[in-house]
């Protein structure tokens, strides 16, 4: 039943997600997103409404009383890439677009609260269900705050039993999803450093102390942490994304600038990686130079609940068949849901939603996309998810 709702919700939740992704906006810029959301949870009747919340976020609550409180959420922010699809829904905001899904989590998310709302109204449901609209996944701001943390630090997650979430994947097939219990996503750190010397002429490097020249010892030091200093049975890896320094052929410059990220799930491996990273930038020292390097911790690892999981698994199987759920994937993909889930037991599940047309549109990527018949496959199970938590049907 919840499925064949949904279904008959398809084209206003397509409609609302194609408006998002015309409207993009950067994390704690949501002022446009936020004001639908907020604007949709009236019409929608029943739900008590908050805005303001960890800057441009919205928190809606539909139900009162006693009983289980489950959270649903859903993120809001766009990435600043410049789209290329050539649709009629494209970004009309120069340089900025939605690569990554977020409309759609928005989109389903007011369908998951229409669908509730109808449920509470016919079967006098007990408990509350509090639907989180986030801003700021993909970035933090100066404090080194996203979305998610502000809005745990907030309050949003006070007195929730659970809480849920999905992400579409677009390279998954549409009627396929993804859960596991257990790691989901990788802590993430990321390192800025310098490497300075006296620089010179290229002509006479031997007058002077060569940057660039320690920059490939520190390379191999930081590429030789994951293979010689980690356990290898650990998930970890390291990656230098920015290597900056030098104006002219034959001018040795002074300083180098380097940029990496760091991912790792436990926390022995997460502060084990950082140590070895200052480690490596000292490797400059034996040059006659100097290192300086900081290091920024991101988001936490991820982690799905294994009782959590299973119900959503239970939830997407009944929909979609036994054969749709793989609980086998995981990835080093970062997520900031995973302050919420040290809040409160909870889960993501992937939502299968590649276009099948053989082009790979992958996430953070311009042509990024997904195909809309997703969407009220995943509005669904958003919502029938809740539905079976508060009437008993699972148990925490």
């Amino acid at each position: 039943m919840m499925l064949e709702r949904a279904q008959a919700l398809a084209d206003e939740i397509i409609r609302i997600r194609r408006d998002i992704h015309a409207h993009p906006e950067l994390g704690f810029q949501e002022h446009r997103t936020a004001a639908l959301v907020a604007d949709t949870l009236h019409e929608i009747g029943g739900i008590t409404v908050k805005t303001g919340v960890a800057k441009t976020g919205v928190i809606g609550e539909l139900g009162d009383g006693d009983g289980p409180v489950i959270a649903i959420r859903a993120d809001m922010d766009a990435l600043p890439i410049q789209e290329e699809n050539q649709v009629a829904y494209a970004s009309t905001n120069p340089g900025v677009m939605h690569a990554c899904g977020h409309d759609a989590h928005t989109a389903m998310l007011l369908g998951a609260a229409h669908l509730l709302r109808e449920r509470f109204a016919a079967e006098h449901l007990r408990g509350r269900v509090r639907f989180l609209f986030q801003p700021s996944e993909e970035s933090w701001d100066d404090e080194v705050k996203s979305g998610g943390l502000r809005m745990v630090e907030e309050g949003a997650l006070e007195g929730v039993d659970a809480v849920i979430a999905l992400h579409v994947d677009s390279t998954l097939p549409v009627g396929q999803v993804t859960i596991r219990g257990g790691w989901t996503s990788a802590a993430v750190d990321d390192f800025k450093g310098y490497i300075r010397g006296t620089g010179g002429h290229g002509a006479y490097p031997h007058l002077g102390t060569d940057p660039v020249f320690m920059l490939s010892h520190v390379l191999n030091a930081l590429f030789g942490i994951r293979s010689r200093l980690i356990n290898p049975m650990e998930p970890a890896i390291l990656s230098v994304g920015t290597v900056r320094g030098g104006h002219a052929s034959n001018v040795i410059p002074s300083e180098i600038f380097v940029q990496g990220t760091l991912r790792s799930f436990s926390e022995e491996v997460r502060q084990k990686l950082a140590y070895e990273v200052e480690r490596a930038f000292a490797v400059a020292e034996a040059f006659g130079g100097s290192a300086e390097v900081t290091i920024t911790r991101g988001y936490p690892a991820g982690w799905n609940d294994e009782r959590v999981a299973e119900w959503m698994s239970n939830v997407a199987g009944d929909f979609l068949g036994p054969d749709a759920i793989d609980r086998s994937r995981t990835g080093m993909g970062a997520e900031d849901f995973a302050y919420m889930t040290r809040q409160a037991p909870g889960a993501m599940l992937m939502l299968g939603a590649a276009i099948d047309d053989g082009i790979v549109r992958g996430h953070h990527t311009p042509i990024f996309d997904i195909d809309e018949r997703a969407l009220p496959i995943g509005t669904a199970i958003l919502a029938e998810t809740a539905l079976r938590f508060l009437r008993g049907e699972v148990k925490l």
